[in-house]
């Protein structure tokens, strides 16, 4: 390949991530530079996504908050704060990123692309309020609003106003307390990364189910809680 054919190659690269981007999200950019930049993490340089992961986070906000005060009619304040809490967290953003394979259309620099950063929950996390703030500024308040209940949608669904509230591995204990069976157990299992940007993986298992979960998450408690998760989906379904 001729050094004068390697910035158009890469471009119809970056064009090609953008693109599957759109059909994921349901949404055509008008301004290719607004979506180029929710897509470049400030390792890869300026001008990154760090603003636009602000806006973002406002708006994704507003629109649950609205979602879910519409939704649960006869839900308290406190109800709906810890239901919103528990969908905007930053496992549940990067679990929505990950189902659309955000992480491998991001413009890394070598360092985080070296160590995985493209899984990494929190940038993955970050990333897609990026994108969410992205939206907003290109087609305004109602496009980012649909995008948002479209990712949200399995969740909004599924949601159920007495188990949401709580966080995962509470969840998961009283479900097995509620049987008089044993409490889980947490291992770790792996640590990557440097120590200003690690992954934890942990397992969580139920012998008497025969179910090993793993989690991975920015901190051990985050990774935790992602386990807790997948343990419980599997246990509730038997």
């Amino acid at each position: 390949m001729s050094l004068s054919s390697t910035p158009s190659t890469e471009r119809a690269t970056e064009r090609a991530a953008q693109r599957a981007i759109e059909r994921a999200i349901g949404y055509v950019f008008r301004s290719r530079a607004i979506l180029d930049q929710a897509l470049t993490h400030r390792s890869h340089g300026a001008p990154h996504n760090e603003r636009l992961e602000f806006l973002g986070d406002s708006v994704l906000n507003c629109v649950i908050a609205q979602a879910l005060y519409e939704r649960f009619g006869d839900a308290r304040e406190g109800d709906l704060s810890r239901l919103r809490a528990n969908l905007v967290r930053q496992e549940a953003l990067a679990e929505i990123a990950q189902r659309i394979a955000l992480g491998e259309r991001l413009r890394l620099g070598e360092g985080e692309l070296k160590s995985g950063g493209f899984r990494r929950p929190s940038i993955l996390a970050d990333a897609l309020e990026a994108l969410f703030g992205a939206v907003f500024l290109d087609g305004g308040f109602e496009p980012a609003r649909q995008t948002i209940l479209d990712l949200y949608a399995p969740a909004l669904t599924g949601l159920d106003p007495e188990r949401s509230g709580k966080d995962a591995k509470t969840t998961l204990q009283e479900f097995l307390q509620g049987r008089r069976m044993a409490l889980p157990q947490y291992q770790l299992r792996a640590t990557r990364g440097e120590a200003h940007a690690q992954e934890f993986e942990i397992e969580c298992l139920i012998p008497a189910f025969g179910i090993a979960a793993t989690g991975r998450g920015s901190s051990r408690r985050a990774a935790e809680q992602e386990a807790a998760r997948l343990a419980f989906e599997q246990v509730s379904a038997k």
